[in-house]
């Protein structure tokens, strides 16, 4: 419990509220208890003033009975410890308590002491020395003293009773002594009142703080811990639930956009691994399948020319030839993919390509009712391209329209044509180093199903990674780490931590920084750092200018790809086709236009048809 965040902030936190509260409440009794004795000493200097007030008419007359009357009827008031009258050399002349008359008092003492601290009575005291507060014993309450000096006024030097000299500035002193212990116990009070609402402060805001921090701090976090542990166990399926718009709720979706990464990489890791030990498979036993199943295609063949005249074994005969040419043709498939071989170009006509494989497949598209719909114009320019390989595209795209379709009837279209493409929007990165010559491309991470440009980043405080659209102008890039629009990214390589930033350069359009790589043989490809900026500049491509392509469209009227699918279906061993497909067919087929540094889309509409669009570069 020690260890958790939010014991250490509920901590942190209550400790600095008992700090403040606790110097609060020092200062603020201390405030009033001055407030307080400044009131006293007001009152105090009130009473001696009008004690003084009250015998200076007897004083005059010398009636010394009168004024012992008048400071016995005063000393008697609550509240009032003493009253005493002093003359100039200390002896008490008059006093509340009558058994201290005619005494001497020590000049030292707490009532001479600042009047005489130099030796020579001072006329004049500020207030501040004419007050003390004392004790007449150590358990005893406290006492608060105010001294008022007796001048010599006209009145008193001209009286007829006594007469002063007029040289003399002072007469006598007025001694007030108040006792303390009601104010006293007003400060006990207030004292008691404030420490008691400083605890219940601290405990209430403790209180509050643990509520808040509680649905705010622990339960996010302990859910993020939760996750954590449940990633760490294998299981990548785990979701966060939504935590908010706050930085605990970002994070939360970064962690679910995290382990679906992660998730998506797995996969494609295991479908690496399987298409790796596919390979090997494949390269094993390739011949020890094909020899049989040569021998046996072969011996049924014949045994079936053999029983025209039995239709019951020729019944079985055709299932077997059939069978072992299905079973051929799946090993051909695991051949090609597992081992597709460098295309052997020539210049080629691509027309009579499509030609033949109409051929190839024609006899099946007419027995289901299948209309075929050709638009090749004549003049098409030459590619250069191994035609072999492309006539196994055509084909199976022509298969696969007719699966679509099926028995039911409708129609495939096919057609050519030459259209000029510029390098912004449709060149590839197929490779890309950093300066020190690492390899950026990501085969696992894939847009646009070819491999992306991976790349570390930081932006806004955060680190991670954003994968870079192969296609130069596409600018569809992933981005694993939480930044705003427009902010500006510093790339660098995940390998070496090279910085991929130009410090020279600065992007034409918005003028943020600009990243770089290096494209073995094809020069220095640029873009803008700054999210939602779409600028890129390959200079080398750029120089090539627009290039010639023959585009080919096999269009079908069949039931269609649904759109959530239409990203999967060049991935190996994807197949909606169940167990008559094995989901190779468009894995080779992607495959083989990439060799050709072409291309080959897809656009589908369910129960409207399927559209496959392929170019080849003239050149």
């Amino acid at each position: 419990m020690l260890n958790k965040i939010s014991f250490k902030l509920i901590f942190t936190v209550s400790l600095a509220v008992i700090i403040i509260i606790s110097a609060y409440a020092y200062f603020n009794i201390r405030a009033q208890s001055k407030v307080l004795l400044t009131e006293i000493e007001r009152h105090a200097d009130q009473e001696s003033e009008i004690i003084k007030s009250s015998t200076k008419d007897a004083m005059l007359n010398n009636n010394r009975e009168l004024i012992h009357k008048i400071i016995k009827t005063i000393g008697r008031q609550q509240c009032i410890h003493t009253v005493r009258i002093l003359n100039k050399e200390g002896e008490i002349i008059y006093s509340s308590d009558t058994t201290v008359i005619g005494k001497m008092l020590d000049k030292k003492a707490e009532a001479c002491y600042t009047c005489h601290a130099s030796g020579v009575p001072m006329e004049k005291l500020p207030m501040k020395n004419r007050t003390r507060i004392f004790r007449l014993y150590p358990d005893s309450a406290r006492i608060f003293g105010i001294i008022n000096p007796i001048y010599n006024e006209p009145s008193c030097y001209n009286a007829p009773c006594h007469v002063h000299p007029r040289n003399k500035k002072v007469l006598g002193v007025l001694d007030l002594t108040i006792c303390l212990k009601f104010v006293d116990q007003k400060i006990a009070d207030a004292k008691l009142k404030m420490v008691i609402f400083a605890i219940v402060s601290i405990l209430a805001i403790s209180f509050i703080l643990w509520f808040f921090v509680r649905i705010w701090v622990s339960k996010p976090v302990n859910e993020l811990v939760d996750a954590t542990k449940e990633v760490a166990a294998g299981n990548l399926n785990y979701t966060l639930p939504e935590l908010g718009n706050d930085e605990l709720g970002i994070l939360s979706r970064s962690f679910n956009n995290m382990t679906k990464k992660l998730a998506e990489a797995r996969l494609q890791l295991f479908q690496s691994d399987k298409l790796a030990s596919l390979g090997r498979l494949a390269a094993g036993v390739a011949h020890e399948i094909n020899n049989p199943l040569t021998g046996i295609l072969t011996y049924s063949s014949f045994l079936l020319k053999r029983t025209k005249d039995q239709p019951e074994l020729q019944n079985d005969l055709s299932v077997i030839v059939r069978e072992t040419k299905r079973s051929r043709e799946i090993v051909k498939g695991l051949l090609d993919f597992a081992r597709q071989s460098v295309p052997k170009k020539n210049k080629a006509n691509i027309n009579q390509i499509i030609n033949h494989s109409l051929k190839v497949v024609e006899n099946q598209l007419t027995i289901s009712n299948i209309e075929i719909v050709k638009d090749l114009p004549e003049n098409l320019p030459e590619v250069t391209v191994d035609a072999n390989q492309i006539q196994q595209v055509f084909t199976n795209l022509l298969v696969n329209a007719g699966h679509a379709i099926g028995e039911k009837g409708g129609r495939v279209s096919i057609k050519s044509s030459v259209l000029s493409l510029k390098p912004y929007g449709n060149a590839k990165v197929k490779q890309a180093l950093c300066p020190k010559g690492h390899n950026l491309m990501d085969p696992v991470v894939k847009i646009h199903g070819l491999a992306s440009i991976k790349m570390g980043a930081k932006a806004d405080g955060n680190s991670g990674f954003i994968h870079l659209d192969p296609i130069y102008g596409k600018n569809e890039n992933h981005y694993g780490i939480q930044m705003k629009e427009g902010a500006q990214l510093d790339l660098f390589c995940p390998k070496c931590q090279v910085s991929l930033i130009d410090k020279k350069k600065k992007c034409p359009k918005c003028g943020s920084p600009v990243y770089f790589f290096e494209i073995p043989g094809k020069g220095r490809f640029e873009g803008c750092t700054a999210k939602g900026c779409d600028w890129q500049f390959w200079q080398e491509i750029e120089n090539e200018g627009a290039k010639d392509y023959i585009e080919i469209k096999i269009s079908d009227t069949g039931c269609g790809i649904p759109k959530e699918n239409l990203p999967k279906i060049f991935e190996p061993f994807y197949t909606t086709k169940g167990q008559k497909g094995t989901g190779l067919g468009l894995a080779v087929i992607w495959g083989i236009i990439d060799n050709h540094n072409g291309t080959i889309t897809v656009d589908s509409e369910v129960n409207v048809g399927t559209t496959f669009t392929v170019r080849l570069p003239v050149a």
